[in-house]
């Protein structure tokens, strides 16, 4: 039926074309946020307080912790989404909806809670003192009871981007960017409470995001059901099998950063300060890099669905290749600009080096960290999560923390940047072995493997027209 919510859009059409589509409005969402966060940063700068730029690099590494729950959450939802729509399966993709909803938002509660009661000590493992510190979790203390929020506008994001609506899930990022550049200049200037404002404005974009997620689900994709607690139970294990290793893989990265972070600490507040810029740098300079997970998973998951594994690993190569031309452009721009981007941030000294080097060889090895997220999507959607889980975790540990204490008896905090960097290299590599194999190889569930073709323009409909 024309129109219907529940086409499985995916398995028809040029995949270069799908990839690079889902990858960048999915990419302006995200870097909607994240601009954001480059604007504090550069607010906070303009306060001329150290401690401040300090302890935004700090709570950054932390949020980011929190951040990878919603994540693993959100790659599972959209997986089971993406691939009941392969199968014609309508009902089925609702149900996920709903249950992996419920249990993000219950979940995300806890996690945040806990998160909470132990921000202190989690600060110092970062290596903050004194009055970063205290600065640190008093911003935290702030944003992190908003977690489930994000939690909701994340997982609402994945299911319309299941469903091929990038346009959608981008905008309820870009609504919450919005209002948060409008909050901000009033909350941390107008109203001077500086540090505060810049945490009640997250808080307020996380609002905005959760509801703007939703809303089009109601509207356009028959919304969600009123499940029993008992379907709630029954739908846990499908989604936990693919949460558990997502979120485990997440949350790699976030652990990884903050050995990063408490390794240029030792250099002093100037090499955290250069590292946090970097930091708020990256998902805004390759933004469609950390979208492709989540942009090529509903891809893959519609043809893996549909039984169209040719077009799975022709997603797979695209994906590899859109990456590379990604990199080069930014690149390219990022180090035509990097003396205007340090400037922006006043950065002198040992800050400045630190910018200089990110915006120069290090953003071209970044090419290594999109094999990984497009490795991912790969075992993710293929029922392979668990490789996800190694690569990212290797990629993290034995990827970052040899190589980074390493080089950085050499070349101090520069060195710990540029062995995190290697690292990439080396475990982009084996997550693109590991994608191939599983495409060899997928771990199909026993439904799945006698679900037909989807034929090439055969619109998919819930019984009755009713959008699902």
């Amino acid at each position: 039926m024309a129109g219907s919510g529940a086409q499985a859009k995916f398995v028809e059409g040029s995949l270069f074309r799908h990839v690079s589509v889902m990858a960048l409005t999915s990419s302006v969402g995200l870097m909607a946020v994240f601009v954001v966060d480059l604007i504090n940063m550069v607010y906070i700068a303009l306060l001329g307080q150290a401690e401040l730029a300090a302890a935004i690099g700090f709570a950054g590494a932390i949020l980011f912790f929190t951040t990878s729950f919603g994540i693993g959450m959100s790659i599972a939802v959209g997986a089971l989404v993406a691939r009941a729509l392969g199968a014609r399966d309508p009902a089925q993709a609702r149900a996920r909806a709903t249950t992996g909803l419920i249990l993000g938002l219950l979940f995300g509660a806890v996690f945040a809670a806990a998160v909470w009661l132990a921000l202190g000590p989690l600060v110092g493992l970062l290596g903050a003192t004194g009055r970063t510190a205290d600065l640190a979790v008093h911003f935290l203390a702030i944003v992190v009871p908003s977690l489930p929020l994000l939690m909701i506008g994340m997982i609402g994001g994945a299911i319309l981007r299941s469903h091929g609506d990038a346009r959608a899930a981008m905008m309820a990022t870009v609504w919450g960017a919005l209002a948060t550049a409008v909050l901000d200049p009033i909350l941390i200037f107008g109203l001077g409470w500086e540090l505060t404002g810049a945490a009640l404005g997250s808080v307020a974009a996380r609002v905005v995001i959760a509801v703007m997620a939703l809303r089009p689900i109601t509207a356009k994709y028959g919304g969600f059901d009123r499940p029993t607690p008992a379907q709630v139970v029954a739908d846990m294990g499908p989604v936990w099998a693919i949460a558990v290793p997502a979120i485990l893989t997440q949350v790699a990265t976030p652990i990884g950063q903050a050995f990063v972070t408490r390794a240029t600490s030792a250099y002093g507040e100037a090499a955290v300060a250069g590292m946090a810029i970097a930091g708020r740098l990256t998902p805004v300079a390759f933004g469609v890099i950390f979208a492709l997970s989540g942009a090529i998973g509903p891809i893959i998951g519609q043809n893996f669905g549909a039984g169209r594994m040719d077009r799975v690993r022709r997603a797979f190569r695209d994906g590899l290749i859109f990456t590379a031309l990604v990199i080069l452009v930014v690149s390219a721009l990022l180090f035509v600009l990097r003396a205007p981007i340090a400037d922006a941030f006043r950065a002198e000294g040992l800050t400045r080096d630190l910018v200089y080097l990110f915006c120069g060889p290090l953003a071209l090895l970044w090419f290594f960290n999109g094999m990984i997220f497009v490795g991912n999507a790969v075992c993710n959607n293929l029922g392979r999560p668990f490789w996800s889980t190694v690569v990212n975790w290797g990629r993290h540990t034995l990827g970052t923390i040899p190589l980074a204490l390493w080089l950085g008896q050499y070349w101090g905090a520069q060195g710990v940047l540029v062995g995190q960097a290697i690292g990439g290299v080396i475990f982009g590599l084996l997550a693109a072995w590991l994608a191939l194999v599983a495409i060899r190889a997928p771990a199909l569930p026993a439904a799945s493997r006698a679900v037909p073709p989807v034929p090439e323009a055969e619109p998919i409909a819930s019984p009755g027209g009713r959008r699902a």
